[in-house]
């Protein structure tokens, strides 16, 4: 017999008490819902139960519906039967059984109110929760929509406007925030928390409360005119957010049946596109980012020895750089104290003024107050030497890619610091043994690889050696969490990079080779893309790009192509977006317009290597087989990754691929697309094109032909 996943207890005061226990998220499945059900069914048969109270074992009220237990399903059967019939949780069990009850109920809210937890909660007649509590109904970064009613019950509670927000955004909130729109009724301190529900539901049992049903509140809902105006925005918001994602039209059309056609028709809409977006190819590539995320910070042989995080108070950051400025800026921002420190007074307040100009951002998007910014600031001290270092927990050095500097940086670091302070090294290019060389600490060096703008970008990515302390990789994994970034973990190598160099690579190879430099970023665009090459190489300049290809080049000079286009440019002060000349040229809004002019720069370069264009490449070539020349030999530097295991997982790839460089989530990350198209078909291409182009990187590499030649998923 199977572990109880609620268990209902009866007080003198007539109030039962059902608790869903399933530790440690409390996750909604099937199981769950029978289980609350029964309970259920048992205290409105009671005589000695006036009212219900709904809540939860542990710290969370419940993370929501269980996405491994979709994922199960999707690949089981696209044709299984998720419930009795179709709608059935949504409207049998959650709006006739708990929401159309004899006896009122209320959700006791905490920790993670998420998704189908939320969806629960609204069925009930009110809400209690701590302020502390986190409620979302997240389901559209999944590739499908709220099933369980959240489409028809949020807009009826707080508003059309707020709805869309916190639906179409997947926009989480607090326990006071919800409490202010209306979603919550009651917020409380933890201790209180079942204690007010049970009075708030007893109030309602004895009419000294309104008995509201959510499906049908109807008095925050807009003028019909008015909705429509607001449902039409958020389409035209919506195609230009997630262009290559349909399940927000679908749930804006959902809840636009709710309003026009009656909650009850909406909820059956709701249940039907549910079941379609579950089983499409969106949903099951958006479902395995979702778990691959989640599993990111699962290392083997360090995440599974017991370890627990030590506290770190405070972090230094040798380097006022662009990038030490925005790391800087990312810590602080999640109230790390932080010691930034430079050779030079001007170049140390030229990296102040870079944590102030990323501060005064957020000013200006509304993200934070002039009185917030200055609170962060601060947090920042500048300094010229390492005296204040004595007492940071962590050190992380930005210099610049010098392996002599950075080994004198580590020497010192060694001198200064404690025992046991972790030391951190941002670079991608050089092997951190040879960092340390000059030290005794190598267990306590490690990568912390940021990607640009550290202080926004998702993605961290943890470099460990054969020496580093399994501790120092688990602090940094607690580190990570706590400033909202995804870890994942690599050895002794940046897997993100190396990964991503033949994107630019290849397109240079195409461009001089007769294709249109425009129509390359348009085909990455369209894929999915935020931006194509080359309008990236602009964003980050070119003198930068150079510099990174140049370490490359050191690194694997046989599939190096030593294009001179970017010096070319550079020569004749084409900087890229910073001065206003790249591959783009920029208004005055920064705003990039192509330029004719770019013809002469690509016509120099293919003269200077005296390259023959293909005429194929100069005629109509489908966006595809631009999009597949350009990151199947991506697919193939991850193969050699995957091979060398620098990367400890191949589903890190895809959430590397995705947080790290923008490849589109809607298709899964780099190694779940080439699973979807095969790797015999992947590998046939690189070949057609090697015999074309030559070996430089469309070459197969051996794990790639022997996975191909297997039939084996470059995932397994």
């Amino acid at each position: 017999m199977g572990r109880k996943l609620t268990e209902m207890e009866v007080g003198g005061d007539g109030v039962a008490v059902i608790t869903i226990v399933n530790p440690p998220m409390n996750f909604l499945n099937h199981s769950v819902f029978w289980s609350l059900k029964d309970n259920y069914d048992e205290a409105l048969k009671r005589d000695d139960v006036k009212a219900i109270v709904i809540t939860s074992e542990g710290p969370h009220f419940s993370g929501g519906f269980d996405i491994e237990a979709f994922g199960n399903f999707q690949e089981i059967d696209e044709g299984i039967k998720l419930e009795p019939k179709e709608g059935y949780l949504a409207i049998d069990v959650l709006t006739d059984t708990f929401e159309g009850a004899a006896k009122p109920s209320v959700a006791a809210m905490k920790g993670l109110v998420i998704g189908g937890g939320l969806e629960t909660a609204m069925a009930c007649h009110a809400r209690v929760s701590t302020s502390d509590a986190h409620l979302a109904l997240p389901e559209l970064t999944g590739g499908f929509i709220p099933g369980l009613g959240g489409t028809q019950r949020l807009p009826r509670l707080v508003g059309l406007q707020k709805a869309l927000d916190i639906i179409l955004l997947s926009k989480p909130i607090g326990g006071e925030e919800a409490y202010n729109i209306g979603l919550v009724d009651a917020v409380v301190s933890t201790d209180e928390l079942v204690k007010m529900a049970k009075y708030w539901a007893l109030d309602i049992a004895e009419f000294r409360k309104p008995w509201i049903k959510s499906l049908h509140k109807a008095d925050k809902l807009e003028p019909l005119e008015e909705v429509k105006k607001m449902l039409n925005s958020a389409r035209s918001q919506a195609r230009e957010r997630s262009p290559h994602v349909h399940s927000p039209l679908d749930c804006i059309d959902v809840i636009e049946e709710g309003i026009v056609s009656g909650p009850r028709n909406g909820l059956i809409k709701e249940s039907s596109i549910f079941q379609k977006l579950l089983f499409s190819e969106t949903c099951k590539n958006l479902i395995h980012v979702v778990l691959a995320q989640r599993r990111a910070a699962m290392v083997p042989g360090i995440t599974d020895l017991g370890l627990i995080p030590r506290k770190i108070t405070k972090i230094g950051v040798v380097g006022g750089n662009s990038m030490g400025s925005d790391i800087a800026t990312a810590l602080i921002l999640k109230n790390y104290p932080v010691i930034l420190k430079e050779v030079d007074e001007n170049i140390l307040n030229a990296g102040i003024d870079g944590v102030k100009e990323n501060l005064h951002t957020f000013i200006s998007q509304g993200k934070m107050t002039q009185e917030q910014c200055e609170t962060t600031l601060s947090l920042l001290t500048g300094v010229l030497d390492y005296e204040c270092f004595k007492d940071v927990d962590m050190v992380i050095e930005t210099v610049l890619e010098d392996l002599p500097s950075k080994q004198q940086v580590y020497a010192d670091l060694q001198k200064y610091c404690s025992s046991d302070c972790i030391l951190a090294t941002n670079t991608s290019t050089f092997d951190l043994n040879l960092i340390g060389e000059r030290t005794e600490a190598q267990d306590r060096i490690v990568g912390a690889h940021f990607f640009s703008p550290a202080y926004e970008t998702p993605l961290l990515e943890i470099v460990q050696t054969c020496e580093t302390s399994p501790q120092v990789i688990i602090d940094l994994l607690d580190i990570g969490e706590k400033i909202h970034k995804t870890p994942i973990a690599a050895t002794n190598g940046s897997a993100v990079d190396r990964m991503f160099i033949p994107l630019t690579q290849t397109a240079l190879f195409l461009v001089d080779h007769g294709l249109d430099a425009y129509k390359v970023d348009e085909a990455c665009t369209k894929f999915g893309m935020p931006k194509g090459p080359f309008r990236l190489i602009d964003l980050v300049g070119i003198r930068i790009a150079i510099a990174s290809s140049t370490k490359y080049l050191e690194s694997f000079p046989d599939r190096f192509y030593k294009s001179r286009l970017m010096q070319i440019m550079i020569d004749d002060k084409r900087e890229g977006k910073a001065n206003g000349n790249g591959f783009y040229k920029y208004d005055e809004k920064k705003e990039a317009i192509p330029d004719p002019e770019i013809v002469k720069y690509i016509n120099s370069s293919k003269n200077m290597i005296s390259v023959t264009p293909n005429p194929q490449l100069k005629t109509t070539i489908p966006h595809e087989d631009i999009v597949e020349m350009l990151f199947f030999p991506v697919i193939n530097e991850a193969c050699r990754v995957l091979d060398k295991r620098i990367a400890v997982k191949p589903s890190d790839l895809d959430i590397a691929s995705i947080m790290g460089i923008g490849f589109p989530a809607h298709r899964g990350g780099v190694i779940h697309w080439a699973d979807s198209l095969g790797a015999n078909y992947v590998c046939k291409r690189l070949e057609e094109w090697t015999k074309v182009y030559g070996e430089l990187f469309f070459k197969p590499c051996a794990f790639l032909r022997e996975r191909a030649g297997k039939g084996i998923p470059l995932s397994a």
